[in-house]
């Protein structure tokens, strides 16, 4: 079954739009299709579960995904068929503390 994918707010929506606009054009189609791969393949491949979970504002990030030097932190609700997409950020030392 396929799966949604959603943002769990506004605000967090227009905080992971406006940190693609500094990302290069062509990682960002890259970033945004990886996402729209998430509603047919919630679990890619690969893509450990992140232990402990990483939280991001107030939300559990079980998952990354993983392209190119950016991480896309996300969680699965497997009952409601739900992606949440909370953050994308730049791989760095801060990027999971």
């Amino acid at each position: 079954m396929k799966y949604s994918v959603r943002f769990p707010s506004e605000a967090i929506e227009k905080k992971f739009h406006k940190a693609l606009e500094i990302i290069p054009p062509k990682i960002r189609d890259e970033i945004m299709k990886g996402i729209e791969d998430l509603a047919d393949n919630p679990r890619p491949l690969g893509e450990p579960k992140l232990k402990p979970p990483l939280i991001v504002y107030q939300y559990a990030a079980q998952y990354r995904l993983k392209i190119r030097n950016y991480r896309v932190l996300y969680d699965v609700d497997d009952k409601n068929h739900i992606v949440w997409v909370f953050d994308v950020r730049k791989r760095n030392e801060r990027t999971y503390g």
